[in-house]
């Protein structure tokens, strides 16, 4: 039976965006086979459900525990299949944000694997169990193909890359294998088709969390190109250096930018990355009001910077478990009552947590500081490792072997000063030991966020039940005391401003460490622990999850006033997103309005707009010479070239157009054509600032290599285009607000433009040029009825504002035809844009095929 919630399945298979009604955003908006709709139709108990808002979190596995069955019996806490019982992970990081966005104002929806594998017959009613029960849409997938994303392509190539790991050789990590890639494209193409099931596109929120869905956004904006969508990485993003040593570098970065908000547990990984999309894809950012936004074909991508938090409730709650106070009191009869002292490392068994050095860190501790020998036990709590491999395999025997040699070496009866669990331990287990621990170690060499120091510091808290264990004083919270070493490669280590930070390679450092945190004295222990806690209750994960939901908001509040189509094919796939008056310009629109009038005025820039970015010689190809030249012969044209270039320069290399009007260095200079000496266009200057602006100039182009100084007539240009951009752009902001401090009484214009910065006289613009033709042609009682201007760059401007803001003055014929158009999408005062030089060049090509029809050459 077809659901009425979504009866169009043809539209659905079109790929084209459907249209829900308000009542109809529930969760029966679901396949669960091809060509199988779910038979929940619309009925009263849902009803309440279309009021609130929605949102579909997605992640490589759902927050769902799965166990197969062996009896009939089931606990109210679980739904059961014929062959399973399921049942919500409460340590699951997806679950906990469900809690911290509070259940009234949010409808959640979940998308992700199990961890189990499911047989293909029983997948069917584990689907609609999972859908009907717990909101949630499982993803299947065959086990070889799972394989190969997993533990294949994110495992071994994307996640130790991530870390800093370069593979080398082959024992470093894998190599790059395409297939693995194209295993990993399928995958989150499939998770796609599971999303394009339920979402309803026009009011759903898409939430994507981590690496393992990097190019998922790109399938969601190619079928939804106004869809809602965000992205949080969980893991390090690294530097450009070790980034751009991945031969898909590009494709994921494309696919990252289909987002609507990316974010980042540090300054450091979003640093990274917007490093990363301007020196690989060319792309400017900026922070407007606090946001930082990367502007991408018309979109602006906000980046989000915002370490994740633990759900304060559930550590709580645990702590207050029976089981867990009659853990504490085992654990201080076992340590305390013999007068020693728990150093507490918890950590993955994965080749970046740092477990070994830790170890030789102790050993140090135990070699230079005899005292602490018998005293001081170091509990490494190992828990399984999520990945497989050699290199886990070679770290858990190095473990296993240094933990025996130090015991050997310093161990007495009774006292081993290491101790590693490496059974799993449950969660109420964990936390005794971070109520016990008089400092916890947490030294990986890389990590995304790491939450376990935030767990020690709220279990340090503790509760009243736990301080009479403990043999505090009641309500005293004056005693509560923590100490940290962590890791400077972490992302919570920014945040904890109390803790001791460590290299972690630095062995002999970490023993220092260790032995400070031991050393240092109760009050100040318990201003840092104060310190701590107070920012991690603060901050827990329902903070983290609302505040990323509301930039998600705020940074799709434009979907609705902008026009969006996709270009691009593949992983290259992108959507521009323009304002509704910001239109391509039509070559058939132009070309017919250019052959119905009888006076034209054709304003161009020249860099970038009719030659190519990028092009090392800057000279007018013969075609665009013969295109010119084609135009000027047109008696009903007056055409211009306005640039920023010397006269010098522009004479020699539009020598060959006899009619051809050239404006130079902004229109400071101007020509109407070869055989007529050059004019001022505004009095004459005084160009003594030079000797003020000069020096500077050199000092920063000594400073930065590839810079260069370009010396006009009336103007400095400094230029850094062949340089690196971040530190070029970064070198521009500094000579911008250098010149314009030493030149403040001197009657110049600094401005920045795209690679450049320029110094030029007051009032000269390539706005003048434009109201100097309209003036020229009005006088001659020709009034233009066609205005062709093109520009790329902020100084054109200044020519759009005038020629549009001309329509209804007197130079410019009644009902005239003006095309006012940029090159590229950006914010612009034309009403046209065209993408690229090669479109300006057709365009100027079908013009000049008409004038060629209507003037034949002589």
């Amino acid at each position: 039976m077809v659901s009425r919630s979504y009866s169009n399945l043809l539209e659905l298979a079109s790929g084209d965006s459907p249209t829900f009604g308000r009542m109809n955003r529930q969760i029966p908006r679901i396949m669960a086979v091809a060509g199988i709709m779910s038979n929940i139709d619309n009925d009263s108990k849902e009803t309440d459900l279309s009021s609130k808002d929605r949102i579909i979190i997605v992640a490589n596995e759902l927050p769902i525990r799965a166990q197969r069955r062996l009896d009939s019996t089931s606990s109210t806490s679980t739904c059961f299949t014929k062959g399973w019982n399921f049942s919500w992970d409460e340590n699951s990081l997806l679950l906990q944000l469900k809690d911290g966005l509070g259940d009234e104002a949010i409808e959640v929806i979940y998308v992700g694997c199990l961890k189990e594998e499911i047989h293909p017959n029983e997948q069917e009613e584990v689907y609609q169990v999972l859908l009907e029960s717990f909101k949630c849409v499982p993803t299947f997938l065959p086990l070889d193909l799972y394989t190969r994303y997993y533990h294949g392509f994110c495992k071994q190539q994307i996640w130790p890359l991530f870390h800093y790991m370069l593979p080398l050789s082959p024992d470093l990590g894998g190599r790059f294998d395409r297939t693995l890639w194209q295993a990993y494209v399928s995958v989150n193409k499939i998770f796609a088709d599971r999303i394009v099931e339920v979402i309803n596109p026009e009011d759903d929120f898409v939430w994507i969390h981590d690496y393992h869905l990097m190019v998922l956004p790109t399938f969601l904006r190619k079928r939804f190109n106004r869809v809602k969508l965000g992205f949080f990485l969980h893991s390090p993003f690294p530097s450009s250096e070790i980034y751009k040593t991945l031969p898909i570098r590009e494709e994921l970065l494309r696919a990252l930018l289909n987002s609507d908000l990316i974010g980042f547990h540090t300054f450091d990984y979003a640093r990274h990355f917007l490093s990363c999309c301007s020196r690989m894809l060319g792309l400017t950012y900026e922070s407007k009001r606090g946001y930082i936004g990367l502007e991408y074909y018309g979109r602006t991508v906000s980046i989000k910077i915002l370490p994740v938090g633990i759900h304060m409730g559930q550590l709580q709650s645990v702590l207050s478990l029976p089981e867990t106070e009659r853990k504490v009191g085992e654990l201080i009869e076992l340590y305390g009552r013999k007068g020693r002292t728990m150093l507490l490392g918890v950590d993955d068994m994965d080749i970046f947590k740092g477990i070994t050095l830790k170890l030789l860190a102790m050993e140090q501790l135990l070699m230079q500081h005899p005292e602490w020998q018998g005293k001081v036990v170091l509990v490494q709590i190992a828990n399984p490792a999520r990945g497989k491999g050699k290199d886990v395999i070679e770290m858990q025997a190095e473990t296993y072997s240094t933990v025996k040699r130090i015991n050997e070496t310093f161990g007495r009866p009774g006292y081993d000063p290491i101790v590693l669990i490496d059974a799993p331990l449950k969660f109420y287990e964990r936390v005794a030991y971070y109520v016990v621990a008089e400092c916890c170690l947490v030294t990986a060499v890389r990590d995304g966020m790491n939450l376990i120091p935030y767990e020690y510091i709220v279990s340090r808290q503790g509760n009243e039940k736990l301080d009479k264990v403990l043999k505090l004083e009641p309500n005293n919270h004056n005693h509560k005391k923590s100490m940290l070493v962590v890791s400077e490669f972490i992302g919570c280590s920014p945040s904890l401003s109390g803790a001791i930070r460590v290299n972690p390679w630095n062995v002999d450092a970490v023993a220092d460490a260790m032995d400070s945190a031991l050393e240092v004295a109760e009050p100040e222990k318990q201003l840092r622990h104060e310190k701590h806690y107070k920012y991690v209750s603060t901050h827990d994960v329902g903070y983290w999850a609302r505040s990323f939901l509301q930039d998600l908001e705020r940074s799709c509040g434009e979907h609705g006033r902008r026009r969006c189509w996709g270009i691009g094919f593949g992983l290259s796939f992108r959507v521009v997103a323009l304002d509704q008056s910001f239109r391509k310009l039509s070559v058939e629109h132009i070309v017919s309005a250019y052959k119905r009038t009888k006076t034209r005025a054709i304003l161009l820039d020249y860099d970038d707009t009719l030659m190519p970015q990028g092009s090392i010689d800057k000279r007018p190809s013969s075609k665009s010479i013969d295109i010119l030249n084609t135009l000027c012969r047109d008696k009903s044209n007056l055409v211009f070239i306005v640039s920023a270039k010397s006269r010098e320069t522009l004479s020699d290399w539009f020598s060959p157009c006899e009619k051809l009007g050239i404006a130079a260095e902004h229109g400071y200079f101007l020509r109407l054509k070869k055989a007529v000496e050059w004019e001022n266009c505004v009095a004459a200057v005084d160009c003594s600032w030079k000797q003020i602006a000069e020096p500077v100039m050199e000092l920063y182009t000594e400073t930065t290599d590839g810079s260069t100084i370009e010396d006009k007539e009336t103007s400095l240009v400094w230029s850094y285009e062949d340089a690196d951009p971040d530190f070029g752009s970064c070198q521009a902001k500094e000579l911008l607000d250098h010149l314009e401090s030493v030149l403040a009484n001197e009657p110049v214009t600094v401005k920045r433009g795209q690679n450049y910065v320029e110094v030029k006289p007051q009032g000269v613009s390539k706005g003048l040029i434009a109201r100097r033709m309209l003036s020229m042609m009005q006088e001659r009682g020709t009034p233009p009825e066609f205005v062709l201007c093109i520009g790329d760059d902020r100084s054109d401007e200044d020519m759009f504002e005038v020629i549009c803001s001309s329509i209804e003055g007197p130079s410019i014929a009644p009902r005239a035809e003006i095309f006012a158009c940029t090159v590229g999408q950006k914010p612009s005062k034309a009403k046209y844009y065209l993408d690229d030089t090669s479109e300006i060049v057709r365009l100027m090509h079908g013009l000049a095929t008409v004038s060629d029809q209507i003037t034949p050459p002589v």
